[in-house]
């Protein structure tokens, strides 16, 4: 299996402090190998990264950039969906079937959502000049990104959760900072990996932090 890493303002590293955990085949018990176990200095560095690269990147105001991301993470996953197929069989004990569906391709597929949104969704738009005490006046509705989004994913579908999740705020012009399950970590690792070796997306725009419990090691 893959060195499976944090993704932390573009960088695939270890825990700071070297912890892992270890990742179990709910079906066999098998010890499929370990997650890095992120720490409360990680998220803290991750949140950072996050804020700074939605402050001084053109991620936020750019929709033709953040389309051509996502196209480069949608060829990505297809590229390696039989390695990632196994992964998933693997680390959440679904049947092989349902990657076929819910599990993996249509959350794959379903990025086509996002890229078509992309080309035509109105960021902006010109309201009609209205008169206010005597005077014309021109009004706009701009619709502007919220900033660093924290996603929280639970275990039972988790591509289709990390996905379905990161690629909305993404598209919308959000910087991520996800946090998978601790009983599918890898799902998350390797959308990380992905991201930061076959795509463009800035670093910081989108950061994954995986780690044993739900958040004790955070506090």
């Amino acid at each position: 299996m893959t060195d499976h890493r944090l993704l932390i303002d573009g960088e695939l590293v270890a825990a700071s402090d070297g912890g892992t955990f270890e990742n179990v085949n709910p079906a066999t018990e098998e010890v499929l190998g370990v997650a890095p176990d992120g720490t409360a200095a990680d998220a803290t560095r991750a949140v950072a990264a996050a804020r700074r690269a939605f402050d001084t990147t053109g991620w936020s105001t750019d929709a033709a950039f953040r389309r051509r991301c996502l196209v480069q993470l949608q060829e990505a996953l297809r590229k390696e969906a039989d390695t990632l197929r196994e992964l998933v069989v693997a680390e959440s004990g679904t049947p092989v079937f349902t990657t076929r569906i819910t599990q993996l391709d249509g959350p794959i597929d379903y990025l086509s959502h996002y890229i078509d949104l992309l080309e035509s969704y109105p960021f902006e738009r010109e309201l009609p000049v209205k008169d206010i005490f005597g005077s014309p006046t021109r009004r706009t509705v701009r619709r502007e990104a919220a900033g660093v989004v924290s996603a929280i994913t639970p275990w039972n579908y988790p591509v289709y959760l990390n996905l379905a999740k990161a690629s909305a705020a993404l598209a919308a012009g959000c910087t991520v900072v996800l946090k998978p399950a601790p009983e599918t970590p890898w799902s998350a690792t390797e959308l990380g990996r992905l991201v930061a070796e076959q795509t463009d997306i800035p670093p910081g725009v989108f950061n994954v932090l995986t780690t044993s419990s739900v958040a004790a090691r955070w506090c």
